[in-house]
């Protein structure tokens, strides 16, 4: 009998290991420093990855370039970028699907010690603009400005372009009347004292833009998906509960702290208030708000933003739900 059970037992501990092997790996290639990793962390420490029928492996890179180029080359699976990029990329030929992850934007702050109330009260000041002129938020915010007050916000102000951490330091040191950046150092410009002027979000909506629309995401290939059929909704539904951890539970963020290089506790409660505001209404992305979105890309940066995506283009929101 004894031998009887300990055959038995083998033989589902073989078999379990058999269906654990055959799970279909991700192997995610991500800033080394991103904040997408707060939630890819969640979903491996909590198991959710094997919840949900597949194995996540995280790469890191020193760089956004290096994780495109790691997809593209079928080193990595899977990277995070905006939807209008994946948009330019499916519609010049690459097979590229996005999965929502997060409707975070930046906006633009000044110092806390600043008079300005309104984008026009920049005007003849010194705008630093994490990115190039292309930059999506620094569109919108230029397209807000003009129909909102008839300003050309270009014209009108000087720019300085530069890296996130650069236009984060120097906006600090008080070098900028205001300052565009990306949703976490935005985040932490406000917790050392600096005031959001307007959001992206905001601007966004009073031109008509849909503020559910979730920017970025994950992208894969189509072959990818393919060959696991469910994949998609597996990975989409171990991000929804890794999320669902995240906007509840304090241990959660505790556990990620380290992860965050959060310099004090002011900083650390604005990245987790600002991640959790950033969450989006769970379901498909509305395709009808995306394709006015990418309308108003399209007029304001042309070719050299949108490149051939003049709509957008079939098949490149995941179906899930």
């Amino acid at each position: 009998m004894k031998i009887l059970i300990a055959i038995c037992s083998a033989l589902v501990f073989w078999t379990g290991a058999a269906v654990a092997q055959s799970d279909p790996v991700i192997r995610a290639a991500v800033l080394k420093i991103g904040t997408v990793n707060w939630e890819l962390a969640t979903i491996i420490e909590n198991g959710l990855d094997k919840k949900h029928g597949f194995t996540l492996e995280v790469q890191p890179f020193a760089d956004n370039g290096a994780t495109r180029i790691a997809v593209e080359g079928d080193e990595a699976d899977m990277a995070v970028a905006d939807w209008i990029w994946v948009a330019r990329q499916r519609a010049a030929g690459k097979d590229y699907v996005f999965i929502p992850y997060s409707k975070a934007v930046g906006g633009v702050v000044v110092p806390g010690d600043s008079t300005a109330t309104t984008l026009k009260d920049l005007a003849g000041g010194k705008i630093g603009i994490a990115g190039g002129p292309l930059d999506k938020s620094w569109l919108i915010l230029r397209a807000y400005a003009a129909q909102q007050y008839g300003m050309d916000l270009k014209a009108e102000t000087e720019q300085v372009f530069g890296a996130p951490p650069l236009i984060f330091k120097s906006a600090l040191g008080g070098d900028y009347a205001g300052a565009i950046n990306f949703w976490h150092f935005l985040a932490k410009m406000k917790a050392s004292g600096m005031k959001e002027l307007i959001s992206v979000e905001q601007a966004g909506a009073a031109l008509g833009l849909d503020a559910e629309t979730p920017l970025l995401g994950y992208y894969f290939k189509d072959s990818f998906l393919n060959e696991h059929p469910d994949l998609a909704q597996n990975f989409f539904d171990a991000s929804r509960e890794a999320k669902g951890l995240l906007a509840s539970s304090p241990e959660a963020w505790e556990a990620i702290r380290p992860r965050m290089n959060a310099k004090t506790d002011a900083q650390f409660e604005q990245l987790r208030s600002d991640w959790i505001a950033g969450i989006p209404a769970r379901g498909p992305v509305d395709q009808a708000a995306a394709d006015k979105m990418l309308a108003l890309m399209a007029e304001l940066g042309g070719p050299e933003l949108v490149g051939d995506a003049t709509s957008v283009p079939t098949g490149l929101f995941a179906t899930v739900e």
